[in-house]
């Protein structure tokens, strides 16, 4: 962690001690799960998992901080409803339902946490810590009630212990694995082995001119390869669609409502005032505090009497990030420093330097910069996005509540043309489509598709998601896999036959002038040959081969040819290529035996969070799992 990292921590570390806390298997970043006082609605449930609820205020609690971290990350003009569009929801529930789910599973193998353990745990969070020692109850406290808004420490501690829990269930169930050195070799070879390669590529278009596929070939093609041209399984449906876009178009928002929202997001069109500074910073940690006091005080005598600051701060400051800087921290709002830096900072005017400053980390020597003022963009710069968000919401939730209204309509498959006219609606009937297919009069909709797929004749499905909105579909036939006629497939064989044609010749040209290239000046004899010659940085296994299609043939070929070695043709997918291995890196014993126990925890890790996540994936199973979306669509809009 860098210095200026840890400066910040201290306010705004609470937006990330999950990340400290809970288990590896979480992918995505979601703050603590606080109990919430919002009225009814946040007692309705989005999730029930064995009677285990998820209240809506919890889910909205951290929804409302996801969406707020990613404004702060890219900015207070980040486009809502890409966000959505993204599943930033459906992300966060199965999330919090994984949890719910691993608790579950701890309480039936009868696993728990002491309250000794979680003390011990909240002891240990570098949040708390001081000179490697707990800041004490006081300031812990402190610190929670400083968070936006204030926590109790039994909301924290209870997450605390939820996420102790679980890193029980998943040391109880993954202890016995364990990693072999000989797999631990293999992948530190994969990751640090080097080459550097000449390649010479033969690409199969440039070979295709000319080429003819007769009728006996193409016979023969799909005669030995029949089971590669089969079809797979179709469905029809019959549909109707609800369009957000054409309820959109008819949404009506007043000016009370624009206003209303400008000011409850205030916050969202706010850039707050911000500060540049350098500073210079002598570590007191471990060291005695006179003695690193003096040091400081020689060096601002030395900058009061014309020494220059920059150069100072490189020789001499021990933040590890800004020094190589002269210092510099770039702008940073206030709250995002300790308190003591904060304050002298945010007073000092651009141009002016602070006498020592002392932190927990030691003496400082700040220099400030610039400054920006804080700045509220008006409702009237924003009023066109405001207007323009309010009628997608608007929209959103006039799309839920038809949909509702049409699930209850819809009592058999011969209503779907009565409904839709009763209510202005769109249906039809698709055609026959195979699962990776769009689906006429809908489009690409994965969760339609997969419902298709799974549904029998006569059943009606729920309302379900796509790109314009909603769907309700009803299966009305289907066809299953065959295998075609030649005639159905023909152009696709004939295709395959020519492709293979000019595989094989370009696999011809580089065999005929493999020789040369061996025996030769490799790049001068490839560009007599009219081949284009592209030579590599030194690259390790994985990364692309320039010049070349990613094929492990030709990878293969590079790792296991000595310097100054030439390949024999390597035949990939889309041509053939020849290269010449003009250096290579072996790995170094001595870094291996370095980095030997961490890369095998690595691996160790890696492997127990992937039989972890399957072995819930399983669990869940046996679970009576609920999400009710309908909840989480009315929370998010």
């Amino acid at each position: 962690m860098t210095m200026l990292d840890r400066m910040r921590r201290h306010r705004g570390w609470l937006k990330w001690s999950l990340a400290i806390v809970v288990v590896s298997f979480v992918l995505l970043y979601i703050p603590s799960f606080m109990r919430d006082s919002a009225g009814a609605a946040g007692n309705s449930v989005v999730a029930d998992i064995e009677g285990r609820q998820i209240t809506a205020a919890q889910f909205r609690r951290i929804y409302q901080q996801q969406m707020a971290g990613y404004r702060q990350s890219y900015g207070g003009n980040v486009d809502d409803r890409l966000l959505k569009t993204l599943g930033i929801d459906q992300r966060i529930v199965q999330q919090m339902v994984q949890e719910e789910a691993s608790l579950v599973e701890a309480k039936r193998l009868g696993i728990t946490a002491s309250d000794a353990e979680v003390r011990e745990r909240i002891l240990s969070l570098p949040a708390f810590q001081e000179n490697g020692q707990f800041i004490g109850d006081q300031r812990y406290r402190q610190l929670l009630r400083m968070q936006s808004p204030p926590m109790r420490p039994d909301e924290f501690e209870d997450q605390v212990r939820r996420s102790v829990v679980v890193e029980k269930l998943q040391a109880a169930l993954t202890g016995w694995m364990t990693v072999a050195d000989q797999d631990v070799a293999d992948e530190f070879k994969k990751r640090n082995e080097r080459v550097k390669v000449m390649v010479a590529s033969f690409p199969a278009d440039k070979f295709r001119d000319g080429l003819v596929a007769s009728d006996a070939e193409v016979a023969k093609q799909f005669e030995d390869h029949k089971d590669s041209y089969k079809i797979g399984e179709k469905r029809k449906v019959r549909y109707l669609t609800i369009d957000q876009e054409t309820l959109r178009a008819s949404a009506t928002v007043t000016g009370q409502q624009i206003e209303r929202s400008y000011n409850d997001n205030i916050q969202q069109y706010s850039t707050p005032e911000k500060v540049r500074a350098s500073h210079i910073l002598l570590k007191t940690e471990g060291k005695d505090d006179a003695t690193v006091k003096k040091q400081a005080e020689d060096l601002l005598a030395q900058i009061k009497k014309g020494a220059n600051f920059e150069e100072l701060a490189k020789k001499n400051s021990q933040d590890d990030t800004s020094a190589p800087k002269g210092g510099d921290l770039d702008f940073f709002e206030k709250g995002r420093m300790v308190p003591e830096f904060d304050k002298v900072a945010f007073e000092l005017p651009p141009g002016q330097m602070s006498d020592l400053v002392k932190t927990s980390f030691g003496y400082h020597i700040i220099k400030v910069t610039d400054k920006k003022a804080a700045v509220t963009r008006t409702l009237a710069e924003v009023r066109p996005q405001i207007e323009d968000q309010l009628k997608y919401e608007q929209a959103q939730t006039s799309a839920r509540t038809l949909a509702d209204q049409v699930a209850k309509e819809l009592k058999k498959p011969a209503d779907f043309d009565t409904v839709a006219r009763a209510h202005g609606l769109k249906s039809g009937e698709s055609g026959l489509f195979l699962q990776e297919e769009p689906i006429a009069g809908i489009g690409q909709a994965p969760q339609v598709t997969q419902t298709a797929f799974t549904m029998k004749e006569g059943e009606i499905s729920e309302a379900l998601r796509i790109p314009q909105g909603y769907a309700f579909i009803t299966l009305t036939g289907k066809q299953d896999p065959y295998i075609p006629k030649l005639d159905e497939v023909k152009a696709q064989v004939r295709e395959d036959v020519l492709k293979q044609k000019s595989v094989d010749a370009a696999r011809q040209k580089a065999a005929s002038i493999s020789a040369a290239l061996k025996t030769g000046d490799f790049e001068k004899a490839a560009k007599a040959a009219g081949l284009d010659v592209k030579t590599t940085e030194l690259i390790t296994r994985g990364a692309p081969i320039e010049g070349a299609t990613p094929s492990p043939a030709l990878e293969a070929a590079a790792f296991s040819l000595p310097q100054g070695s030439v390949s024999d043709p390597v035949v990939t997918d889309k041509g053939a290529a020849i290269l010449k291995v003009v250096e290579r890196k072996d790995i170094v014993a001595d870094d291996f035996a370095k980095q030997k126990d961490s890369l095998k925890n690595e691996i160790l890790n890696e492997r127990k969070n992937k039989f972890f996540a399957a072995y819930m994936t399983k669990a869940r199973k046996d679970m009576k799992v609920h999400i009710y979306r309908e909840t989480i669509a009315q929370i998010v809009g």
